[in-house]
């Protein structure tokens, strides 16, 4: 929750009674989604579902964490609605690194451009002949801290 307070771009609200197991993480940050006509156009807001389920400690299986939930038309090689891949999650990692990798697909800071390993073939072929555009948003997930000093 210290992540969603210290970040413009991230809301995360935790559900159920703590210590809580489901969360759902709201994204504002420009990620792409492809339009009915078939454009490919930034959007600004991304929702995922995080599920921890009781034996994360022991066995992590990111289909089985993660869930795409809003827009159904989002537009990225790792994301295929409902399922979201964001490479291996091992047993325990951390709600803040899931955040944070997340973030990165959106963004596309984080792509890799192989057919063989994409959710979304379309979206990879793509993101191949349009590298150059990445990532869609710069900014920090996590707000920098500004030290000033005043004389």
């Amino acid at each position: 929750m210290a992540l969603s307070r210290s970040s413009d771009l991230l809301e995360l609200n935790a559900l159920g009674a703590p210590p809580p197991a489901r969360y759902i993480a709201q994204f504002r940050c420009k990620g792409l989604v492809r339009t009915g006509e078939g454009d490919i156009i930034e959007a600004n807001c991304f929702v995922v579902g995080i599920w921890f389920p009781p034996d994360y400690l022991r066995h992590a299986e990111p289909a089985q964490i993660l869930t795409w939930f809003a827009p159904l038309n989002v537009f990225h090689p790792n994301i295929n609605a409902p399922f979201i891949c964001v490479g291996r999650i091992s047993p325990g990692t951390t709600l803040v690194d899931i955040l944070f990798q997340i973030f990165e697909i959106l963004t596309y800071n984080k792509v890799t451009p192989r057919e063989d390993d994409a959710l979304n073939k379309d979206a990879c072929a793509w993101a191949r002949r349009n590298i150059a555009r990445f990532p869609v948003d710069k900014r920090p997930l996590k707000r920098r801290a500004l030290a000033l000093n005043v004389d």
